[in-house]
């Protein structure tokens, strides 16, 4: 008996971590199928105007997505922040955007969520020319860890989903981010669908990336903001705002790699 008993033990363990994702995605179907409150509903509708312009099948996606998100996802208050519903859905609804029509493991990865009430500030060292290390303060409205952090200012957050056609969206950025990182650290290679080619998808956003970067070494204007020449990972990061919020003027400017990113998030906002 006292043979058998490790057996036993590791067969049990055994058993237990091959039923985990199964016992998971019963509980996510679970949440899937409660009542999408009232309240937030009307949370959505007040910070994303565009919600009532995507289709049906989509909003009813997106709001699955936000239960799942919410329940799994912890909220933290920084500098006097109070976390409350309206905070929840308003980035919650962004970040399951980059979510729909595709199977998806909900960023996991990610663990908590910290907000700030605007940008906030970042010690960062850097190493001059001369070799010697220097010390500055940058300020951000977001940034994304591997570690299972992403961290957002409250103002950029709201300014972003209220505006949904500048191109600009820190929430999308930060989350595009987490994708990037699910495979390693961010590299603007994030994993790809099995109908989809890896050498093709670096040869795209290679190309763009150094048209990118002439284009912000010599100040032509461009669709994307310039901080995505920094490097590829920042691209990615970029571009994505610019699918979801300028998709007419992206896919008519940059059509090769539109269609990389239609293939990657399976929807294609130029028909919301």
């Amino acid at each position: 008996m006292i043979v058998l008993l490790p057996i036993v033990i590791g067969l049990s363990i055994i058993i237990y971590l091959m039923s985990k994702p199964y016992l998971l995605e019963h509980k996510r179907n679970n949440i899937k199928k409660l009542p999408f409150k009232k309240e937030w509903r009307k949370i959505i509708q007040k910070r994303m105007p565009y919600f009532k312009q995507m289709p049906t099948d989509l909003q009813l996606q997106l709001k699955q997505h936000i239960q799942v998100f919410i329940a799994e996802k912890e909220f933290v208050g920084c500098n006097g922040v109070e976390i409350t519903d309206e905070i929840k859905i308003t980035i919650a609804a962004q970040a399951c955007l980059l979510l729909l029509n595709r199977k998806t493991n909900y960023y996991p990865k990610l663990k908590t969520i910290l907000i700030y009430p605007g940008a906030f500030t970042k010690v960062q060292n850097q190493q001059a020319v001369d070799g010697t290390q220097q010390t500055k303060r940058i300020n951000l409205s977001g940034e994304s860890w591997d570690f299972g952090k992403v961290v957002l200012s409250w103002q950029d957050s709201v300014h972003g989903a209220e505006l949904p056609h500048d191109g600009h969206n820190v929430v999308i950025h930060e989350f595009a981010h987490q994708l990037d990182q699910e495979n390693g650290r961010a590299n603007g290679a994030p994993t790809l669908g099995k109908e989809q080619n890896y050498q093709s998808w670096s040869d795209t956003f290679s190309k763009q990336f150094k048209l990118l970067q002439r284009q912000a070494a010599a100040n032509i204007p461009s669709l994307f903001d310039y901080y995505g020449a920094t490097n590829p990972a920042e691209f990615f990061a970029v571009v994505s705002e610019v699918f979801f919020e300028k998709s007419e003027q992206f896919a008519k400017e940059h059509p090769e790699l539109y269609q990389q990113l239609t293939g990657y998030y399976k929807v294609d906002p130029i028909h919301w």
